[in-house]
Order: structure tokens, then sequence, then C-alpha cells
């Protein structure tokens, strides 16, 4: 009898002749997740384990591959042999001695005598012969008994059923660039492609001396914080007071905001080619301010020449933003009251239905403007996170 975490894989069930692609993945990112933990590893068809670990990390570990994306869920338990009698003995010392149970088999082998019905008929009525104050309730017991017998001769034992992150394996998707300011929304819609495969890279636009580097310094928290789900992320800086200043100097004060995002977005287009990122990431939700309605994105959207932009909250309201920044641990770190370049100049009425050649028209009066973007993309910085 071995103590075991069982892992079950998700959606990668669904994929066809290159499921080996996403099986290697999902390894990967596994091994490197329980890295300098002392356990082994066994990676087998539909099924993976962990085995002969210490038994007071088990929560640890448990904490640990539960922020793997491709994971649907776990299992704390115990390997024996295929055996009824070997099964009946396990069971015996797990299960309480009173109150309701079910037991739920599965029978991957079928060379096991008793099918799947079967096996939890006798179970069940072995159980009640021993126990005299357990009783059966199919629908809501207090225990439920899992019977996993799989085609390797061996059964797996358990009574409880932890949801995993979901998803499919990070990287199986390609690399995108996340506009990652120091707000609540930006690291949730990472964290939403990185649970669709997708590897990030982020930009940071700062506005220092307006913006502080406490600014930054959360930034760099927030994306320390999002690499538990997320992998490793490449963290990018981008000088944007220049620019700001730019514009709030020649353009209409109303459009500053909408002018500042065409600047954003055609510099982070760049930038994405630059570092082989296949698409750009924002955590826009329509509607939720002036530069995030219909309009405003179709004008920042133009910018865009060649990759697709993912707006993983664009149908999302806050609250569900909210309740999903807390669960991934962003949440605090964001409402920290220091304030990104999306703060500085910020114009009293705000267009909300601007229009391309309103901008276009604006962003002449910029002499140096193709300066400006050049001289950003010569100093972006890359910065080491934890």
């Amino acid at each position: 009898m071995d103590k075991v975490i069982l892992i079950r894989i998700g959606e990668i069930y669904l994929k066809g002749k290159n499921r080996c692609f996403f099986e290697n993945l999902l390894v990967r990112n596994i091994k490197e997740k329980l890295a300098g933990i002392d356990c082994k590893l066994f990676f087998g068809r539909n099924r993976y384990t962990v085995s002969d670990y210490n038994q007071s990390e088990e929560d640890k570990i448990v904490a640990l591959l539960k922020t793997v994306f491709g994971i649907n869920s776990l299992s704390c338990g115990y390997k024996i042999k295929s055996d009824y009698d070997e099964i009946f003995k396990l069971v015996k010392k797990i299960i309480p001695q009173s109150g309701s149970f079910r037991v739920s088999a599965n029978r991957a082998d079928k060379s096991f005598p008793l099918d799947s019905m079967k096996l939890s008929r006798e179970l069940g009525r072995d159980l009640l012969d021993t126990f005299g104050n357990l009783t059966v309730d199919l629908h809501n017991p207090d225990f439920v008994v899992y019977i996993d017998i799989r085609e390797n001769g061996f059964t797996y034992i358990f009574n409880e059923k932890i949801a995993g992150a979901g998803g499919m394996p990070v990287g199986s998707a390609g690399r995108g660039l996340l506009l990652l300011s120091g707000g609540i929304d930006s690291p949730v819609a990472g964290y939403m492609m990185a649970k669709r495969g997708l590897s990030l890279s982020a930009l940071h636009f700062h506005s220092y001396p307006y913006t502080s580097e406490n600014a930054q310094e959360k930034v760099k928290e927030l994306a320390k914080i999002m690499q538990n789900y997320c992998g490793k992320i490449n963290l990018i800086f981008a000088p944007f007071t220049k620019i700001q200043e730019a514009i709030h100097k020649n353009c209409d004060n109303n459009y500053l905001i909408t002018i500042m995002r065409r600047f954003m977005m055609l510099i982070a287009e760049k930038t994405a080619k630059r570092f082989y990122c296949d698409c750009i990431v924002n955590g826009e939700s329509l509607g939720q301010v002036a530069s995030q309605t219909v309009q405003s994105i179709t004008v920042t959207n133009s910018m865009i020449k060649d990759l697709p932009i993912m707006r993983p909250l664009i149908g999302m309201d806050k609250q569900e933003i909210f309740e999903i920044s807390t669960k991934i641990g962003t949440y605090e770190t964001s409402i920290l009251p220091y304030e990104d370049c999306c703060t500085v100049f910020l114009p009293k009425n705000p267009v909300t239905k601007p229009q391309i050649e309103r901008c276009e028209f604006e962003e002449k009066k910029i002499e140096n403007y193709d300066e400006l973007v050049e001289e950003v993309l010569n100093n972006l910085e890359i910065i080491e996170i934890g």
C-alpha cells in the first residue's frame, strides 16, 4: 500500500493525434512546479501520480498542483494491487465507522472479475455487514469511497476529488504580450489567457517621475504573483513620459486618453514582434470606462496591423473580475495606492465615441511622433522577476 496523489487531466482528452504535444507540456509544467520537492512522478496514459513524498508536504504538493493549468482534479489516496480482499481491507481502515457512505467504482481494467456496478454493490454490502452504524446514501453521503481500477494491475482508492485549475497547459497556445497595468483587470486577463495555454510576456508603460517607483514595484509584485499560475513571465518596462507630455501639450484634452492608448497599441505590436509574441492581451471590459466603449476600442484597434488582440474580460462585470483577482491573489496588490501612467493628465471629459479621422488629425499636431515611438522602443527595459 502506497500513499499517492492522483492527477487527472482535463481537455487534453479531446485532442487527437497531437495529444502527446499537450501531455508533454503538462508533464514539463508539473515537473517545474514540483522542482525541489523530494518525490517520484509517474506519467501514464490518463493518470498521473505523485508518490514517495514526505507526508508532511502533502498539502504543499496539492496546493502547487492546483495552480497548474491542464489538471482537471486531484485526489490524495492509496495505491494497492487490484485484488478485492486487499481493496476491502484498505477501505475498512479509511472509512468512518458510522454515518452514511457511497461506493463509486470505476473499472478501466476489464480483466478484473467484478464490473463497476458489482464491485460497488459487493463492497457496500460487506461494509454494512462489518460496521452496524453505517448506512448507504447514494445522493448525499457523508463519505464517498472512490475505487479506480486501472489497466496496470493497480487500484487507486480515495475519498475526495479536489478541483484543479482546468484549462490547457501553459505554452500550448503560443506566447502573448500582456499589457500589464497596476490595476485589477490586466492580471486577471493574463490569468485567463494562461488558462487557455498562452505563455506570457508583459509590457508595462510607466511615466516616471509622474508615477513613483512604488508603482513599478507594484507591477513587479503582480507579475511575481501571476507566475504562480502563468509560469515564467518576461516583464518589460516602457518609458512613456515624453509621449504623454507631447499629447498633453499638443492635442485636444478630451482625446488625451484615446490617443495615449493608440500610442500604446502601436508600441505594443512592435514590442510583441520583437519578443516573438503571437498576440496582444489586455484587460478591457466593454463599457467599464470611457476608453472601453465600442467606438474607443475600434479606434485603438486600428493601430494594430498584424496581430490579434485578446480581450478575455470583455463580457465580464467588475464583480466577476474582483472574484478572480481575489482567487489568484492579485487583488490586494492591485488596490495599493500607487497609480500607473493611465492616471496622468486625466481629462475632465474624455471622449466616449472617438473617430479615427479626428484622432489622426490630433496626432499630426505631434511633430516628432515617429521619433517618440522609436525612443520608447530603444529604451525598453527587461525586468527580472523572482
